[in-house]
């Protein structure tokens, strides 16, 4: 039997955490029946003092009613080395706030706390733009600031997607086409008239059948994908753009790309990956809060948060 452990996880506020559908729940639950016990840190509440860095944590008794999914204890300050593993899982927007967390979680690190993801692999991972270390697997994308880059692009392509950086959830994401009367004013308010470098990228028709969230736990690729697919007269999959959530088995092409990038980004310390694959291409990959555990586990039987908490016994946490 597993001895029980502490763990730790740096959470949105829990009133705000939707428990049927998040996935940070879903891995609490998991390591709750397993016997672990359990903390929600709030990032606001890091702090380094006399060379360790330590929070305000909340011990956690989980329940399974989704109207009542936890019962806090009284906050405690205590350094992150108190615990076997923390976790990060606050979601972005990644602002300097969230850069300053990763800073002090480095220094935990350091001074011996385990932190998952590693926090400087996540300071180094855009998720946009770590997609360029794999051109083999991408689409044809253009990254850049000067609108005159862009505009060349779309006229060269003729039907493209535009977004932001540091954009999540489909926020500001616009399909452009090369007649599009409004693609002078769209690529000046996504970058900020020529002050923000953006991302374009072919339009994938292949979107119709899916936007694919392709997961990967502790270096090992899960056999499912969850699908999710655009709502009628909608060119974003992403669920909290009204996306529909269908789970299915990984195709040759996806499980190609999550095996080739799976051992490289667990070598980093990046225990939790969700990679976006649309039509065989790599898109994104997200490595800040990854989603989509509850889904796949509901629609296949397979426990995503099962295997999480497979792959934290097993790091010496």
């Amino acid at each position: 039997m597993t001895t029980p452990l502490k763990l730790a996880f740096i959470l949105d506020p829990l009133d705000k955490l939707k428990a049927y559908k998040d996935s940070s729940i879903a891995m609490m639950r998991e390591a709750a029946r397993r016997g672990h016990a359990v903390f929600a840190i709030q990032r606001e509440a890091l702090y380094w003092r006399d060379g360790a860095v330590g929070a305000g944590a909340v011990a956690l008794q989980m329940g399974e009613r989704d109207d009542a999914w936890y019962q806090p204890g009284p906050v405690e300050s205590l350094p992150l080395t108190a615990f076997d593993a923390v976790v990060m899982r606050q979601d972005p927007p990644f602002d300097f706030e969230y850069v300053t967390a990763t800073w002090l979680l480095e220094r935990a690190a350091a001074g011996g706390a385990r932190i998952f993801n590693d926090p400087r692999a996540i300071r180094d991972h855009s998720e946009k733009l770590a997609i360029t270390e794999f051109p083999q697997f991408m689409a044809t994308t253009l990254v850049a600031r000067d609108p005159a880059e862009v505009q060349a692009f779309i006229d060269a392509l003729g039907d493209v997607v535009l977004k932001p950086l540091d954009g999540m959830g489909g926020s500001q994401i616009f399909r452009v086409r090369a007649d599009d009367p409004n693609r002078n004013v769209i690529l000046e308010t996504l970058t900020h008239e020529g002050h923000r470098t953006i991302m374009a990228q072919r339009y994938l028709a292949d979107i119709a059948e899916g936007d694919k969230r392709v997961l990967i736990i502790g270096g090992e690729v899960v056999p499912y994908s969850l699908a999710r697919i655009p709502k009628a007269g909608e060119t974003r999959g992403n669920l909290a753009a009204g996306g529909r959530g269908v789970a299915m088995p990984l195709t040759e092409r996806e499980r190609e790309i999550a095996n080739h990038l799976a051992p490289i980004l667990w070598a980093r310390g990046l225990m939790v990956v969700g990679l976006d694959v649309i039509g065989g291409h790599l898109t994104e990959i997200n490595v800040t809060s990854p989603t989509c555990f509850v889904e796949i586990g509901a629609q296949t039987g397979f426990s995503v948060a099962g295997l999480f908490v497979d792959k934290i016994e097993q790091s010496g946490a």
